[in-house]
C-alpha cells in the first residue's frame, strides 16, 4: 500500500512504524514527579540573597517616586486653590 499525499523519504519511514495495539507503558520516574520540591526548598535563600542584593535600590527607587507623585499632588491642590475666588 503505497502512500502519494506525502514525500518518499516519509513513506519509507512510515513502513517502520508499528501502530500501537495494547497497553501503553510509558511512566515518569520518581525523580521527574517531583520537580518542583528543589526549588522550593531553595527559594527562600535564593529570594533573600536576590532581595538584599537589589532590594535597596528597588526601595528607594519606590519612595522617590511615592515621594514626587504626592509633592505634585500637593503643590497642584495649591494652585488650584490660589486661583478660587
Amino acid at each position: 500500500m503505497a502512500r502519494y499525499d506525502v514525500s518518499r523519504h516519509l513513506c519509507k519511514w512510515r513502513k517502520g512504524v508499528r501502530p500501537d495495539d495494547g497497553q501503553v507503558t510509558r511512566h515518569l520516574s520518581p525523580f521527574e514527579q517531583q520537580i518542583v520540591v528543589p526549588w522550593l526548598k531553595t527559594f527562600p535563600k535564593r529570594a533573600y540573597a536576590k532581595f538584599s542584593d537589589s532590594g535597596p535600590y528597588i526601595v528607594v527607587t519606590a519612595i522617590i517616586v511615592y515621594g514626587t507623585a504626592a509633592a505634585s499632588d500637593a503643590a497642584d491642590a495649591a494652585q488650584d486653590k490660589s486661583y478660587r475666588y
